[in-house]
């Protein structure tokens, strides 16, 4: 194969990765503190990326046009809403089922998503046609030999490794973090420490909603286009890959998320005459892996609770 293409092969296989690590991020901090499968995730990704697009055609209508300021506005406005409406999931969905078998859980954030979905299908301009993203990181590319850098996705891959190590050392080196710990540990014991268990609960899923809402943007300025339906791929593809690298293990979600996304790579290499078939080829390949180890690649380290 030509080293340049093979490097394209790669770079495209680490950007999806880190959208897709970023989604099982998210899966993953869920369960770990409330043992729930939210099912809206996806969509609420996509929400996100609707609101960073609005924000950014609300300040071309005022006439800003400053690049760098516009992808900051699009970031924090995107981030910000998803951090406030996962805090509002949990606060008047989740936490009222929390005692309730966790099927109505799992069906309710799925209602959710297609509320959510539909919404903005029928609400938001045109909104059942895909809508260009804007580009606003540098287009231009370096070239390495027969492979072009982009430097766009150079940045992205730098900007969500970031987030990465934010949410590690967030998780590990913060009281918050402690706390978080502390809940997806043992609830009981957590509360009767002194910690706010429902404020924890808020914060953890406004944080994960936050991720899903910096993967959204991620996705619009990767394909430059966005539309109602990337929700439900990529929430079952971050699901996947929290379940693969072992629901309730944040670095088993990030390693399961790349994998994935090499397996939609070799899917594409391996099968050129129908790269449209690299998913069910990653997702046939999951379901190998899940008969396997049914615990993911990481499994959770579970304690008796007595």
């Amino acid at each position: 194969m030509d080293v340049g293409l093979f490097s394209q092969y790669v770079m495209n296989g680490l950007m999806l990765g880190m959208m897709y690590a970023l989604v099982a991020v998210g899966f993953t901090l869920f369960f770990g503190v409330l043992d729930v499968i939210n099912f809206s995730h996806g969509d609420v990704l996509m929400v996100g990326s609707f609101t960073g697009l609005a924000t950014y055609l609300g300040l071309d209508a005022l006439g800003v046009v400053w690049p760098v300021f516009q992808l900051t506005a699009v970031l924090a406005a995107a981030t910000l809403a998803m951090a406030l409406l996962g805090a509002a999931i949990a606060r008047y969905l989740v936490l009222p089922l929390k005692s309730a078998p966790a099927l109505n859980t799992l069906l309710i954030t799925l209602m959710l998503g297609t509320v959510l979905r539909e919404g903005i299908r029928l609400f938001y301009p045109e909104g059942a046609n895909p809508k260009p993203f804007p580009a606003l990181l540098p287009t231009d590319a370096t070239a390495l030999g027969n492979f072009n850098l982009r430097t766009d996705n150079l940045i992205m891959l730098l900007a969500g490794l970031v987030v990465i190590v934010g949410v590690h050392l967030l998780i590990n080196r913060t009281k918050l973090g402690l706390a978080i710990r502390a809940v997806a540990q043992d609830e009981e014991t957590a509360k009767t420490m002194g910690i706010n268990f429902n404020l924890v609960v808020l914060v953890t899923f406004a944080i994960g909603s936050a991720l899903a809402a910096f993967a959204g943007i991620m996705n619009g300025l990767y394909y430059n286009e966005t539309n109602f339906g990337i929700g439900l791929l990529l929430g079952v593809i971050g699901f996947s890959s929290a379940i693969i690298g072992g629901l309730g293990n944040i670095y088993g979600a990030i390693i399961g998320g790349f994998l994935f996304a090499a397996l939609q790579t070799v899917g594409a290499v391996a099968l050129p005459f129908a790269s449209a078939y690299k998913d069910v080829f990653a997702f046939g390949v999951v379901i190998l892996i899940m008969a396997w180890r049914p615990t993911g690649l990481i499994s959770e380290k579970v304690s008796e609770r007595v």
